[in-house]
């Protein structure tokens, strides 16, 4: 689900996880709340928000590096079922170089390094991370996890008005 603007200071965000396995896919439901939001109007500046699954280096293309990016992504946190942390520029690169535990956090990680190494790296940047409690079968988050949604949303929301008034 894409939700584009055509000025070049519009917000990335992405959404990233398997949504076939139960908290791993709570990137993708919180970018489709996000983009529910922006169609209703609900967002007052520009984004482009994406749903990227499992992520790969094809999304390379969608990064600027005037342009803010934010990741939303199952991670371990080593912390409570449905915790949601923000980690902004160099802390989301120091999340992003620690102990990996599924692919898309490789995937995660590999993707902003061909970033910056080819100069697409935005400036501005965070993960909105959230501690998964169940990554096996199952097309529902944990209750934990879907009780974080809103949370990891407003996060968003948050990130984005306060790099809008910092402009």
């Amino acid at each position: 689900m894409n939700v584009k603007t055509t000025t070049p200071e519009k917000v990335l965000v992405m959404g990233i996880g398997n949504s076939l396995l139960t908290d791993d896919g709570v990137g993708v439901h919180v970018s489709n709340a996000l983009a529910a939001l922006a169609q209703q109007g609900a967002i007052d500046q520009p984004v482009h928000i994406i749903d990227g699954g499992t992520i790969g280096l094809s999304l390379l293309s969608e990064i600027n590096p005037q342009s803010p990016l934010i990741a939303i992504d199952a991670m371990q946190l080593h912390a409570a079922p449905g915790t949601v942390r923000v980690f902004v520029g160099e802390d989301m690169d120091s999340q992003l170089r620690g102990t990996k535990r599924t692919a898309h956090e490789v995937a995660l990680a590999d993707l902003m390094q061909a970033a910056q190494l080819s100069g697409f790296g935005p400036e501005r940047r965070a993960l909105v991370a959230i501690q998964p409690d169940n990554t096996t079968w199952g097309l529902s988050p944990t209750p934990a996890v879907q009780a974080a949604i809103p949370i990891a949303v407003q996060s968003v929301l948050t990130l984005m008005e306060g790099w809008r008034d910092a402009r």
